[in-house]
């Protein structure tokens, strides 16, 4: 995983990642720098992971066969229902979901968003 990526990795706590945004909005104060930050609240991103694209970022990154396999069986096939009151609605399959609540779900999600493209620190502007 990128070295900036802050999640459930040692030296890589939520604490890690806001005194190191403090020290850089500071620093960049002291030089009349400006700063700009985007904060995104990815909960929701764990409902949208492509369960088929993970499992083949997976064997890309050389992960046992095996162990593939055991992931794969605990996440396809999901239902859900909804209950509300006393109505229940039918059962329906899951295409794309990981459960946030699971061990694994917080590394899979990591290894899941690892290649999508970097920022870049410098602006040409």
């Amino acid at each position: 995983m990128r070295d900036e990526q802050f999640d459930f990795r040692p030296r890589h706590s939520t604490s890690m990642q806001l005194a190191r945004l403090v020290e850089r909005i500071t620093r960049n104060f002291g030089e009349n720098r400006l700063t700009g930050a985007v904060f995104l609240d990815v909960a929701k991103a764990f409902d949208t992971v492509w369960i088929d694209g993970l499992l083949y970022k997976l064997a890309l990154l050389n992960f046992p066969s095996y162990i593939v396999h055991k992931i794969s069986s605990c996440l396809r096939g999901r239902t859900f229902e909804v209950s509300f009151q006393t109505a229940t609605s039918s059962r329906r399959g899951m295409r794309a979901r990981l459960a946030q609540g699971e061990l694994f779900s917080p590394v899979l999600i990591s290894l899941y968003v690892n290649d999508k493209p970097s920022h870049s620190t410098t602006s040409n502007q």
